[in-house]
């Protein structure tokens, strides 16, 4: 029992952040990290593979149970903006539009290139590990985060040149 206790102290906050980066949604964050390390829990008292074998599936959990809750009708109204939470995540920085942005063009993602985004930027998975936990090839991390960073920056910067040309015109 002490052994899943720390394997739970060591993984629920980062589990709970991945949630909360792929759903935008605290609450449902949290849910989602419960929800792995009942299973986590499960397997371990079958003696599935180990500490360092579920430490790997725990993540992928996350992703598969985010993913599948996100594509039904109620997880979908259930969502909220991931925008509104990124100012409040960042609300102690001067540039909190800058925040706001970053989260509101990550929502606007298909969910396999937001999971590649978030998994490699930010919790710096590498591309082996983000695609052992997304159950992909590496090619496809590789292109889907390209493609996603790109994507993100034509976002942010069509925002940003947006917000720079409101109230310099003319009226």
């Amino acid at each position: 029992m002490e052994a899943f206790q720390a394997f739970f102290d060591e993984h629920h906050a980062d589990l709970s952040r991945l949630g909360f980066l792929l759903t935008g949604d605290p609450v449902r964050a949290d849910d989602l990290a419960a929800d792995a390390l009942v299973e986590v829990r499960r397997r371990w008292g079958l003696g599935e593979g180990g500490a360092e074998r579920l430490s790997a599936d725990v993540w992928a959990i996350v992703v598969g149970l985010a993913h599948s809750r996100l594509r039904t009708p109620a997880g979908q109204r259930r969502r909220c903006s991931i925008g509104a939470v990124l100012r409040r995540v960042r609300s102690g920085r001067r540039d909190v539009h800058a925040g706001g942005d970053v989260l509101t063009a990550l929502d606007r993602l298909p969910f396999l290139t937001r999971a590649c985004v978030v998994l490699r930027c930010a919790f710096d998975f590498s591309e082996q590990e983000t695609a052992r936990t997304l159950g992909v090839s590496v090619h496809t991390v590789t292109s889907r985060t390209s493609r996603g960073i790109a994507l993100l920056e034509d976002a942010l910067h069509r925002t940003r040149a947006g917000r720079a040309t409101v109230g310099s015109g003319k009226c």
